[in-house]
């Protein structure tokens, strides 16, 4: 073989390896997903078996961490990536640790929310935190999709939905707050709430550092601890170049 097809095929194979491990977030991100949906139920229902699923899902996305991270670790010391493709393998091992923690959370909200809660949550309040739920699934599946298709658009989309995930967040805490003080017999259940609803806020934050990164991998701009307003504005300035 000589020197040119020698380094078609090796960039023939490298393409193979980097799609490979992208595939694999996504495999990662699908667990994760079932996970949080899981969790969910959990929360507004208290469902004890739905909690083991949960917790016990944790053992296939630590793994999938690890093997990423070490074919990461391989096509960095191999391959010697440059540029967008070392963003990419970079971009990798960020989102993969952050979806790990996503599942740590999801998990941590099964087991806050199948422990006895007394009957402390109301209707109005399930309602609350069913749309919280639904805003942080949302936030998952969009930035997994951006990650897909390296898409910008869609990873803005996930940071400015943040704000209302925090939004809503400090409307429960302020009503369980005051559940607390109006019946100080609740306040053991109401504290098991608590840390459920503070991790779901986590979830939100860990979706906009995947978004974060997602920005990162397609431009190769750093945008963590920049104004939104700031980081539309260089994004456009780049589509207009």
């Amino acid at each position: 073989m000589d020197k040119l097809h020698l380094n078609q095929h090796i960039s023939r194979r490298f393409n193979v390896e980097l799609e490979d491990v992208r595939s694999q977030v996504l495999q990662m991100g699908g667990i994760v997903e079932e996970q949080l949906a899981n969790a969910l139920k959990v929360l507004v229902s208290g469902d004890k078996v739905l909690a083991k699923e949960v917790v016990a899902a944790d053992a296939r996305v630590n793994t999938l961490e690890v093997d990423i991270d070490e074919e990461c670790i391989r096509i960095v010391a191999l391959r010697q990536p440059a540029a967008s493709d070392l963003r990419l393998v970079m971009t990798v091992v960020k989102t993969t640790n952050e979806l790990e923690r996503i599942g740590d959370e999801a998990k941590r909200i099964a087991k806050m929310s199948s422990e006895e809660l007394d009957g402390v949550l109301s209707e109005g309040m399930r309602t609350e935190l069913t749309f919280m739920g639904a805003l942080v699934r949302d936030m998952l599946r969009q930035v997994l999709d951006g990650f897909a298709r390296a898409d910008v658009e869609t990873a803005v989309e996930v940071v400015k939905s943040d704000k209302l995930v925090d939004k809503r967040y400090k409307k429960i805490i302020k009503q369980l707050i005051k559940q607390m003080v109006a019946d100080p017999a609740s306040v053991p259940s109401v504290i098991n709430v608590l840390w459920a609803v503070r991790s779901l806020e986590r979830l939100g934050d860990r979706c906009q550092n995947i978004a974060e990164n997602i920005i990162y991998m397609a431009l190769g701009t750093d945008i963590r601890h920049v104004k939104l307003d700031d980081v539309l504005a260089e994004i456009e300035s780049q589509d207009t170049d």
